[in-house]
């Protein structure tokens, strides 16, 4: 019975595996073929003769340095604004007492429920009448809080001994003094997650920079590769899934480093 157990669980494994993994694998395949291949019925897996100029299309079709260094910008502003805005925000929330704790935490885990198309426009008309509009700070600043960085960053502070912190405090070292030299070092493993989700999310997100600019100077890649859609010949799927391979190389890359850390802060904070 337990063999089994075990073979079936082994095949459930698999076909998640194979759901997941098999569009990224066909997508990679396709960047390499000719357009003729990626129109044939029925499909073929693998291209006859690896087309790898269809890459060097994709680059020469827009501004895409451009656009890569904008997203770099925007990435990098919003990974350092909200790594601070959720250090200090868990912190409070795991280590002091005041009135209101709880309801305010209650609509931080309220707002994760909340899909940002339904706050777009409030924010569209804060950022135009600030003038920021078509500005790399209107795809920042309203990117600069974290509600679930907030809650995993907490949940994780919390199983820190409170016994260390009163220590620290009997001998007067700063709140800023603890969190710096004990909280942090003990909570790296999340740190390095939430900074992982911010990096993927943010280099990811569409929707923000097409309500957000109407100029080429500060758009994004993703807007990039989406224009690679938009043909008076019909979509070249072979261009189009190579700059989506362009696309998402720097967050496979930044995943490969940092898979070991995402681990271990799910085992730590017990989300896993």
């Amino acid at each position: 019975m337990e063999v089994v157990k075990k073979v079936l669980r082994y095949a459930l494994l698999a076909v998640l595996i194979l759901i997941f993994v098999a569009p990224f694998v066909w997508m990679v395949l396709t960047s390499f073929k000719s357009l003729g291949e990626t129109l044939t019925f029925p499909p073929e897996l693998f291209p006859k003769a690896w087309q790898v100029q269809n890459y060097a299309e994709a680059w020469r079709s827009g501004p895409f340095l451009h656009y890569l260094v904008n997203s770099l910008v925007v990435t990098v502003l919003v990974l350092l604004l909200q790594m601070t805005t959720t250090v200090l925000a868990a912190y409070a929330f795991a280590c002091y007492d005041f009135k209101g704790k709880g309801v305010l935490f209650l609509l931080i885990i309220i707002t994760m429920m909340i899909p940002e198309q339904l706050t777009f426009l409030p924010i569209f008309l804060m950022m135009s009448s600030t003038g920021l509009l078509n500005t790399i700070w209107s795809l920042v600043l309203p990117m600069g809080v974290s509600a679930f960085g907030t809650f995993l960053l907490r949940q994780r502070f919390m199983q820190i001994p409170n016994e260390l912190i009163e220590a620290a405090r009997l001998d007067n070292a700063s709140e800023m003094r603890i969190l710096r030299y004990i909280m942090l070092p003990q909570a790296k493993s999340t740190l390095t997650t939430l900074a992982l989700f911010s990096f993927i999310s943010t280099w990811n997100n569409y929707f923000w920079p097409l309500v957000m600019t109407t100029n080429d100077a500060v758009r994004t890649l993703p807007l990039g590769v989406a224009m690679l859609r938009s043909s008076q010949n019909g979509i070249a799927w072979n261009v189009l899934m190579a700059g989506n391979i362009i696309l998402v190389l720097p967050i496979i890359i930044v995943y490969l480093l940092a898979h070991k850390k995402i681990v271990d802060a799910f085992v730590y904070t017990g989300i896993k």
